[in-house]
């Protein structure tokens, strides 16, 4: 499917980038996480049976000292889990693998509206905070693997959810995430497709090395960090396409519904449509919707307008045709 909407869309704000030229403040971020994890019990306590969990992933992609005391250990990551409190745990069910946005963020009450539709129509939901995530101190945040092993850690999330409850259903496995949790996403489908039913990517960040050349120093010197990628795109090409999706369009074998916006501030839709080009040049069947002028940007349809719950709405009865909720 293919088309270019013109008119109005919704938005939910992204979150900025954590560092941008300044010391980013880990107290603060701790804080607030405290603060929002008490939230989500508040705001979903009533519909949800929710749980803050531990698993480990992969070590670190970059050990400072290889021979010291619990190096190479597995990075323990945390995660939230939902169950529906109606759920028929008698029966199978589907869930969803949720994936925040970045380069630093985490999964915070910002998206608990999209969290409670999905518990509605009868999901349980695992939304991780992988490697990188904010609000953890400054040692998990530059642990930071952006487009590298924090795919991983999601796809555990999966391996987790599947391990811990007997009633949900292998088979029936969603992902979904937008920005850069867009690319954690298209780049599980890649590498796991056939342990997925379905994918929907929003707004997803999709070409690194095109996204180096229209972005600010301060956002680039983030990569170029000596804990991040290390190198700048320009000193390092082959390493930024290798964490880009556009570079694995030929892997594709799962259902995916893609969505831009022309008017995204924050990922150009020029990104997307290279990523739209690629997948159709490697023949690959996939839905997308190219939103023109969508009010809100890059967060059109997280907001709370009608046009963003007309586009969730899209969204979810996506999913639905291939997880059956």
């Amino acid at each position: 499917m293919v088309a270019l909407l013109g008119a109005p869309l919704c938005a939910q704000t992204a979150a900025a980038p954590a560092s941008a030229g300044r010391e980013y403040d880990h107290s603060a971020a701790s804080t607030r996480k405290a603060v929002d994890d008490v939230m989500w019990f508040q705001m979903l306590g009533g519909v949800a049976d929710i749980d803050i969990v531990k698993y480990t992933g992969l070590p670190p992609a970059r050990i400072a000292n290889p021979t010291g005391q619990g190096a190479g250990n597995p990075v323990i990551i945390t995660a939230y889990t939902f169950l529906p409190k109606k759920m028929d745990r008698t029966k199978k069910h589907p869930f969803l693998v949720f994936s925040h946005g970045g380069v630093h963020a985490n999964f915070n009450t910002g998206s608990a509206h999209i969290v409670r539709e999905l518990l509605e129509q009868g999901y349980a939901v695992i939304a991780p905070d992988y490697r990188g995530s904010t609000g953890y101190g400054r040692g998990y945040y530059e642990l930071i693997d952006y487009g590298g092993r924090e795919v991983d850690d999601v796809y555990r999330a999966r391996q987790w959810m599947l391990e811990t409850y007997p009633f949900l259903d292998a088979t029936r496995v969603g992902l979904i995430g937008w920005s850069h949790g867009g690319l954690i996403t298209l780049m599980n489908l890649f590498e796991h497709g056939e342990e997925f039913a379905v994918g929907y990517a929003g707004v997803p960040v999709s070409d690194l090395v095109a996204r180096m050349g229209y972005k600010s120093d301060s956002y680039r010197r983030q990569f170029s960090a000596s804990y991040h990628i290390g190198k700048s795109a320009e000193d390092n090409v082959a390493e930024y396409l290798r964490r880009s999706p556009v570079e694995h369009a030929a892997k594709l074998r799962t259902p995916l519904l893609i969505h831009t916006n022309t008017i995204d501030e924050d990922v150009n839709v020029l990104e997307v449509r290279r990523l739209i080009s690629a997948l159709k040049a490697e023949g690959k069947q996939f839905e997308y919707k190219i939103y023109e002028a969508a009010p809100g940007g890059h967060s059109f349809n997280r907001i709370d307008t009608p046009l963003a719950r007309e586009s969730r709405k899209e969204i979810y009865a996506f999913l639905a045709k291939y997880l059956k909720p």
